[in-house]
C-alpha cells in the first residue's frame, strides 16, 4: 500500500495558541503590501541568472589560462592548455557527484517503497 492509498487518519484536537496576526499553517504565503511574492518561476530565473554569471566567469577563466602545460596520468603524457585540463577535471567532478547523488536517491526510494509495501 502506498502513501497515497492509505486512509487519512483522524485529527486529534489539541489546543493551540496562536496570535490573531499569525496566518494558519495551511494558508498560502502572501507578500507584504508593495512586495512581489516568491514564485517557482522567479526562483528559476534567479537560478538561470546565477548559472549565466558562473558561465561568464568560467569563460573568462578559460581565456586567461591558455598557456600549455604538461599533463602526466598513469602511463599517458600529453601537453595541452591549462584551461582545458581544469575544465575536464571540473566536468569529471560534476559527473562523479551526479552519479553518487543519483545512486543515493534511488537507494532511498527503494527503501521507501519496500517499507510502504510491507504494511
Amino acid at each position: 500500500m502506498t502513501f497515497l492509498q492509505r486512509a487519512p487518519q483522524a485529527k486529534q484536537s489539541t489546543p493551540s495558541v496562536t496570535s490573531s496576526s499569525d496566518p494558519p499553517a495551511n494558508a498560502p504565503a502572501t507578500a507584504a503590501p508593495g512586495q512581489v511574492p516568491l514564485t517557482r518561476a522567479g526562483a528559476a530565473w534567479m537560478g538561470v541568472g546565477a548559472a549565466a554569471l558562473v558561465a561568464i566567469m568560467l569563460i573568462i577563466f578559460l581565456v586567461q589560462n591558455t598557456h600549455q602545460v604538461s599533463v602526466n596520468f598513469l602511463w599517458m603524457t600529453t601537453s595541452t592548455s591549462l584551461a582545458l585540463m581544469l575544465l575536464i577535471a571540473a566536468v569529471g567532478a560534476v559527473l562523479i557527484t551526479v552519479i553518487l547523488g543519483t545512486t543515493r536517491m534511488v537507494q532511498l526510494r527503494r527503501i521507501i517503497r519496500s517499507r510502504g509495501s510491507a504494511r
